[in-house]
């Protein structure tokens, strides 16, 4: 994005979704560690030093993912952005072929549902493909009172029920995963959104990954769904329920 050769996060949103899904938490005796630890990254920088992007950018990170699959041996696309209306209708078409194509040619695909609510149909439009995984946030502990309830700015789905989405939620509020401004005595931060939750899904088709490699996309994606915990809350809240990574892997 800035046109700069070697690595660099002058946002920090990067470098905290790559900890949430494999830092291995050394800073902290393994505290903070996330969720698949060890896992391989290849990263695709989207977004400036704001958190701001365009789709010339995400269609251009989308696509590296597909095209080297087979160099890297990728398995997961993690997109961890959301995204609002785009005017340049055949621009978003595009963007949404490519995710798409990363579905078809076997990725696993988890997206953000964005931070949008808690309005219906505000599920960032990445995140209604219909094979890709949408992930909301839910954090119950940070409304007292409502056990079940999912953070108010997590994307919810359409409300006539045309697409039932998102698919999952996981934790996103008060994060505490990589630091990019590292010092001493800060190697860790806290940070909100449903781009922290989708890391935890990507992580959990890792290691289901690992334990059962034979498995296509689309079994990952129905292990995920059907073992998910039920939290009591409408589809376009929850979808299938809350992430468990346990009974996931467990079959």
């Amino acid at each position: 994005v800035g046109g700069q050769k070697q690595p660099y996060d002058d946002s920090g949103h990067g470098t905290h979704v790559a900890g949430c899904l494999c830092g291995n938490g050394k800073c902290s005796n393994g505290l903070y560690a996330g969720i698949a630890p060890g896992c391989r990254l290849v990263v695709c920088k989207v977004l400036d030093e704001r958190g701001d992007g365009n789709v010339a950018a995400m269609i251009e990170g989308i696509r590296y993912v597909p095209d080297t699959r087979r160099i890297y041996h990728t398995r997961i696309l993690n997109i961890s952005v959301g995204i609002g209306s785009i005017r340049e209708a055949a621009l978003e078409q595009e963007l949404l072929s490519w995710i798409a194509k990363a579905w078809n040619a076997g990725l696993f695909v988890a997206v953000a549902a964005g931070n949008n609510g808690p309005a219906p149909d505000s599920v960032s439009a990445m995140g209604l493909q219909a094979h890709v995984v949408s992930v909301g946030c839910h954090d119950g502990r940070q409304t007292p009172g409502h056990k079940n309830a999912c953070a108010a700015y997590s994307g919810r789905g359409p409300a006539n029920g045309r697409v039932k989405k998102p698919d999952l939620v996981a934790p996103g509020s008060g994060i505490v995963s990589c630091n990019a401004w590292y010092r001493k005595n800060h190697p860790y931060t806290a940070k909100n959104g449903t781009s922290m939750a989708v890391p935890a899904v990507s992580a959990a088709a890792a290691l289901l990954w690992e334990k059962e490699p034979h498995l296509t996309n689309e079994q990952v994606r129905e292990r995920l769904l059907y073992h998910a915990q039920d939290l009591g809350e409408n589809w376009g809240m929850q979808g299938w329920g809350m992430l468990h990574v346990g009974r996931t892997l467990k079959g």
